[in-house]
Order: structure tokens, then sequence, then C-alpha cells
């Protein structure tokens, strides 16, 4: 029987559910309260060159995420290895500890920007209306006309209560009803403040007590560029290497982003703070942080020009340190369910396998 599914997240767990559902004959809408799909896959587009401030590239050790690569059309031309001449480990001082190595799993990114692999799987969405964007969801509850059926309380903004042929408006934002079913592809802490914000009814899932294990840390992550850094004298300029991790204590991981497939242009760097520093300073001022990551930044790659270009992204939820340990929740009853990488991992494919058990078990209902 055909269904009525709202999903909450357009990141990778989010949309691999939508797609699988959606394939299946349901009617599902999705819900971001971002501009467009992606999560943590994110590409910050600039005058002067894009950069992937989230995830960085992916693994491919599922057999199902392998396939979908393969198999979903024109998945292939978006995605490329990037062999970033193996990840150095640097000390505090920039120094390396470890020579580079070929990674033991591939590492593979979507080109022009970590946001192309999802923006495609998500156009069967966008072109029928299916994804909306610009909606922050704050409640789940039941429907006012169909007690068996729940309703999304959106925010009211000037994005979510632009007139739509789903929702009705009304003094406390939009309503989106009649839905038999509802996913949570949010992070754990979004999930379960949008839970006890809602009726009391979906209390009774016990989501909310298995999901208080759950551990996301912080990043604060840091973009630069230099566009005095001519392409001709790359082999001049900073560090031989174009990606590291490190033990220093604000920098866990940097990145050349002109080294990646389809991202030549002016010199551009991705800092990315530790998880401990990230959560010490996460209500720092924005200047404040900038100058410290721009510091460490110095110090390990010997690049001491001012940059011409700095942005600076505060996640809030962006590294899963205590994972739940299984690859989804589901009610079936109440028909409510929560997918995402913080089920098992951190990973990318982590999120694309939660989504997709997700929605495999709720088709089996």
């Amino acid at each position: 029987m055909k269904k009525r599914i709202a999903i909450i997240g357009a990141g990778m767990a989010g949309i691999t559910a939508a797609r699988t559902l959606l394939k299946a004959g349901h009617d599902v809408q999705v819900f971001e309260k971002s501009a467009g799909p992606g999560g943590r896959m994110a590409t910050q587009n600039t005058p002067l060159g894009s950069f992937d401030k989230g995830a960085q590239y992916f693994t491919v050790r599922d057999e199902r995420f392998a396939k979908a690569l393969k198999e979903v059309p024109g998945t292939q031309a978006l995605v490329k290895p990037w062999s970033a001449t193996g990840v150095r480990v640097l000390d505090a001082h920039g120094a390396v500890l470890e020579a580079a190595n070929p990674p033991k799993d591939p590492h593979f990114v979507a080109q022009p920007g970590m946001n192309a692999l999802l923006l495609h799987w998500a156009q069967p969405l966008m072109a029928t209306g299916q994804l909306h964007i610009h909606t922050a969801i704050e409640s789940i509850e039941v429907d006012a006309i169909h007690p068996s059926r729940w309703q999304l309380r959106a925010q009211s903004s000037p994005h979510a209560g632009e007139p739509n042929t789903l929702g009705s408006m009304n003094q406390q934002g939009v309503i989106h009803s009649g839905f038999d079913q509802v996913i949570l592809a949010i992070p754990s802490a979004q999930a379960t403040q949008l839970l006890r914000r809602s009726s009391s009814k979906v209390h009774k899932t016990h989501f909310i007590e298995a999901m208080d294990k759950v551990e996301i840390g912080p990043c604060w992550t840091l973009m630069l560029a230099y566009p005095q850094a001519s392409q001709p004298n790359l082999n001049r300029w900073g560090p031989q290497w174009n990606c590291a991790r490190s033990i220093h204590h604000r920098i866990a991981w940097l990145s050349r982003e002109t080294s990646k497939p389809a991202r030549a242009g002016i010199e551009r760097w991705t800092v990315q703070a530790s998880t401990d520093w990230s959560l010490e300073h996460i209500e720092d001022s924005d200047e404040r942080v900038k100058a410290k990551l721009i510091k460490g930044f110095a110090e390990l790659t010997g690049i001491y020009a001012e940059p011409s270009f700095t942005l600076l992204h505060r996640w809030r939820y962006a590294k899963t340190i205590t994972p739940l340990g299984q690859s989804f929740q589901w009610n079936a009853q109440m028909g409510l369910g929560t997918c995402g990488d913080w089920h098992l991992g951190h990973r990318v494919e982590n999120a694309f396998v939660s989504g997709l058990t997700l929605a495999l078990e709720m088709l089996k209902t």
C-alpha cells in the first residue's frame, strides 16, 4: 500500500532513504533546513573557488554503497579517486611523523565539490517538488484531522512561510500534514531536541533514551585562499604534501583543495580543528577562532603569508565519537524512525548504510 512519508534531513542518510522509498512507489517528502541537500557533504562556493567544508573524502567498503555508486545513472562521472599523494601525520610543529603510504581504503571525492553527489541523487525529488529547502521542522505532532497519522510543524520564516501546495499556514508557522510515517535523518542531538518538543506520543518510542549514549563532537573549519600563489609555482609554495592529519592541539586535518579533481585555480586550503579544541572554543567569536587556526596552520605548513580570503564554519555536530551501535531505529507501530551516520560511526558510507537499511526495513511493513 502506498504510504505518505516525511523525511527530516537531506544528507546522505535522508536522501538514500528517500530514493529507496520513492523507487518502491511511496509518496516521499523531504524537509531540509538549509539551502539544499548535502548535510556534512557540504561545498562552500566563493569568488575564489570552492571548498569542501565538511567531509573531505569518502571510502567505499560496503558492497551496497559500491553498487549504488556504480549503477545510479550519472554517478560514475561525478565520483573520482583522490590519492592526495598519501596522507601524512604531522607533529605539533609540522614535522612528518609518518610518511605517506598508500591508504588502506582508496579515497574518493565528488566533483566539482563534495555536495555534487547528493545534488545528483536528490534530483528526482527536486524535479517534482518533493524536496523542501529552508524548512526547519520544529515538532512532530498527531495529525489534527487523521489521528492515526502525523503532521510536522515547521518554523515560521520568510522561506518556510512561502505558499506551497503541501503545507498550510497558521499563526505558529507552517503545518505539513497527513504522513503515515516520519524519518529523522539528522544528528542525534537535533533528533533528541526535536522529539522532546514533539507530541508526548513520540516519547513512547524510547528513541530518546537510546540516543542519550551517542556522542558527537563539534568541529571548527577554516577556509583559506592565496591568490598570490600562482599555479606554476606551487612546488615552491608551502609543504610538498596535499593533505595531512596532525597531533597539533588545535588542528586535526589540513588539505589543499586544489589537489582534488576538478578544483584547479587559486591556491586554497581547508583546515579542520580537533574535536577537543573545537569543544573548548565552541562559543568563541569567529575572529578569535580564525586567528588561532591561522596561526596553527602556519606552524604546520610553513605558510606565513597573509591569506587574501578567509571563511569560518562551525559544525556543532561533526564527528561521531560514540555511535548508537545499530544501523537505524524503527517503531513500525508508530511509524517513526531515525537514521544517520551516528548510528554506526562517522563515515559517509555509514550514513548511506543507515538510510538504506531503515528504508528496506520500512518496506517490510
